[in-house]
């Protein structure tokens, strides 16, 4: 089972890519990390509060997690996992500690339109150009973009 790392924006655009990802690396399935990157902080006290990333973890719209488990149900052939994580570190080294310790076997750049979230999110093609593991180049994928995740509809108790 290989695993790959997608960098993300946690916009749909970020997700495009796995079903014909998926389907290059058919029969095998794959684990998926989706990962946006943040440089550590100097502050002492953010250093301090770092084990709480509900703020960075709030931003990630339900819909997108909604998605990642459709892609997970409908591709289930192809897809063992989707996980959605968040690195932190700005320096060669701690990536290739991070892609190490995740066993990531690939790397696919991000999408041609990749937002930067926060004010200590990095560019992930700066990591990944450097880094000891192979990057996945994909065919850019056709047909219309959306740069963000729509609001799910509220559910309605009908008497």
């Amino acid at each position: 089972m290989k695993t790959l790392l997608i960098p993300t924006d946690f916009t749909y655009q970020s997700l495009q890519s796995i079903p014909e990802i998926a389907q290059q690396y058919y029969p095998q399935k794959l684990n998926i990390m989706l990962v946006h990157m943040l440089k550590i902080t100097d502050s002492i006290s953010e250093l301090l509060m770092l084990s709480r990333r509900s703020a960075e973890i709030r931003q990630i719209p339900d819909n997108f997690y909604k998605r990642c488990r459709d892609l997970e149900k409908d591709y289930s052939h192809l897809i063992n996992r989707i996980h959605i994580d968040i690195f932190y570190g700005s320096t060669v080294a701690v990536f290739n500690n991070y892609l190490d310790a995740h066993e990531v076997d690939g790397i696919v750049p991000p999408h041609s339109n990749y937002k930067l979230l926060f004010k200590n999110s990095i560019d992930p093609e700066i990591l990944i150009e450097k880094s000891a593991v192979r990057v996945i180049n994909i065919a850019e994928i056709t047909g219309p973009m959306v740069d963000i995740i729509t609001p799910e509809n509220e559910l309605i108790e009908q008497q």
